[in-house]
């Protein structure tokens, strides 16, 4: 069983990702196509099929059972489809149907890339040995996905854990999606920063108003950039406690550009859980960063598509 290898495919806004993974986790090949994302949906399908065709050319693609693919959201599995909000050319675009025409027929498995990073998180990361999970990215938006009971749960549309969009703030600012607080809407990447402009946060001499820029100077000191990242940190801990409180995990995992503060995230949001996580329950939730880095949604499309053991590295089973 750990001779086939499963084709693995990382969809966002910037780029798309392919790789060969073996039973281990191991990635053997990788190809990337940057994502034509203002073109139409054939074009960006072009660029999935060039990446396909890199890892066709490998001569190890005989090995390969089935695909997986971790794409940005939302995705409808039970359909086949994908919407991402930041590819406006694919609106229910038929990506599973496509993908396995261009894959030669093997069978395909869709799920978000936020369920994806959950798998690997749980596979081979931070979340392993942990039968009820919630993994997160933090970036640009904020997804996730759920373990419970030690299997991969995607939900029948393969959106379950999209804890980015629980709303935190009842009066909070409108959210993209159509409510209102939204914990995406606070803590990802573009909102820390925004916020921390909106309050009086001055850039550097480099002009970099980005997150990790708005870290740096809370890093240093700055106390407008500081309030950011604690008002982030505080609606990620009341996201993670609602989530802690309804199925009962164990670990928070968090993963993604934002992740990259480090102890200016990572802190508040441990003192502001201790405020939101009060039932005895789930009062011993842990919090800990994401171990995948850049190899998650690879690695996680490929145990979403049950790589390995037979009853699945989607269940998180290491093999």
């Amino acid at each position: 069983m750990h001779n086939h290898l499963v084709a693995a495919l990382d969809i966002g806004g910037t780029k798309i990702a392919g790789a060969l993974v073996d039973g281990r986790g191991r990635i053997l090949v990788r190809t990337q196509a940057p994502t034509p994302a203002t073109e139409d949906g054939d074009t960006v399908m072009g660029a999935v099929e060039t990446v396909l065709a890199g890892l066709a050319a490998d001569p190890r693609w005989e090995r390969a059972t089935a695909v997986g693919i971790g794409s940005a959201g939302p995705v409808d599995a039970s359909a086949g489809t994908v919407s991402p909000v930041n590819v406006p050319g694919w609106r229910d675009y038929p990506l599973v149907d496509r993908v396995r025409g261009a894959a030669g027929g093997l069978p395909v498995t869709l799920v978000g890339d936020g369920v994806a990073m959950t798998a690997a998180e749980h596979w081979q990361g931070a979340a392993r040995g942990y039968d009820n999970a919630l993994c997160m990215v933090v970036s640009t938006g904020v997804g996730g996905g759920l373990v419970l009971g030690g299997t991969l749960r995607p939900g029948p549309s393969g959106n379950a854990g999209h804890i980015g969009h629980i709303s935190v703030d009842l009066d909070g600012d409108a959210c993209p999606c159509g409510s209102r607080g939204c914990v995406e809407r606070i803590a990802s990447g573009p909102n820390i920063a925004r916020r921390a402009l909106a309050d009086g946060w001055l850039p550097g001499p480099d002009g970099d108003t980005t997150a990790a820029a708005v870290a740096a100077s809370a890093r240093a000191g700055d106390r407008i950039a500081t309030a950011s990242f604690e008002r982030a940190a505080q609606a990620l801990a009341a996201g993670i406690a609602a989530t802690a409180t309804l199925v009962e995990i164990e670990i928070a995992v968090i993963g993604g550009g934002v992740a990259g503060a480090g102890d200016v995230l990572f802190d508040p949001l441990r003192r502001a859980l201790r405020d939101y996580a009060t039932l005895s329950f789930v009062q011993q939730l842990k919090v800990a960063p994401a171990l995948m880095g850049n190899d998650a949604g690879l690695v996680g499309a490929a145990a979403a598509a049950s790589l390995g053991d037979p009853d699945g590295a989607a269940a998180g089973v290491s093999s």
